[in-house]
């Protein structure tokens, strides 16, 4: 999609550890994650608990934004006293959505249904499949019914080798053999967001 201005050359990394990934190139590389790190003038980190937080930047902010192995961990619900049901994932999605700007891109990728990875981990709480991006992208989201606000336009989804991901490019032909071979052997574990953030 055609942007009228130039995309904030920034990029944030959710539940970036110890190592902030930076899979556009960005001059510019923010990290986010539950505990502190100290910085080493290079990476700025920024530290929230994104279940119950807002991301702490403001609208707008990023031209870019990556979550490798984070989704998962963020529940799909919670009950808040005896009566409020919030839904912590639509509404982190509806938070990616905000601090990108126009065009801005979400590079996620997350352990897919059927794969054990999805589920071997007893911190996974949030099980994405290979249908989950709909609730989030579309001219009509189904998330809209949970409330989500923001419009994701997809551009790229399908099933992924993981250490092959570190950059947002299509992959070389060793990828997509490494990838073939995977399949055939039903060892493929990992799912593959890109969208674009449309405002």
């Amino acid at each position: 999609m055609a942007h009228d201005r130039p995309l904030p050359d920034r990029h944030l990394d959710l539940g970036c550890g110890t190592e902030p990934r930076n899979p556009y190139g960005r001059s510019e590389l923010h990290g986010i994650d539950i505990r502190s790190r100290p910085s080493d003038g290079k990476i700025v980190h920024a530290v929230a608990d994104l279940t119950l937080q807002p991301i702490p930047y403001p609208d707008d902010f990023f031209g870019s934004l990556s979550a490798f192995d984070f989704l998962e961990h963020v529940p799909r619900l919670l009950t808040v006293g005896d009566t409020r049901t919030v839904f912590p994932f639509v509404r982190l999605m509806d938070e990616i959505w905000r601090v990108l700007a126009p065009g801005g891109r979400l590079y996620a990728i997350t352990p897919c249904f059927p794969s054990q990875a999805a589920f071997q981990d007893p911190t996974h709480v949030n099980f994405i499949s290979v249908l989950t991006h709909e609730y989030f992208c579309g001219d009509e989201p189904q998330g809209r019914m949970y409330g989500f606000k923001g419009h994701f336009l997809e551009l790229r989804t399908g099933w992924v080798v993981l250490k092959d991901c570190a950059q947002a490019r299509p992959p070389g032909f060793p990828q997509r053999m490494r990838w073939l071979r995977r399949k055939l052997k039903g060892k493929l574990t990992h799912f593959l967001w890109e969208f674009e953030a449309v405002k």
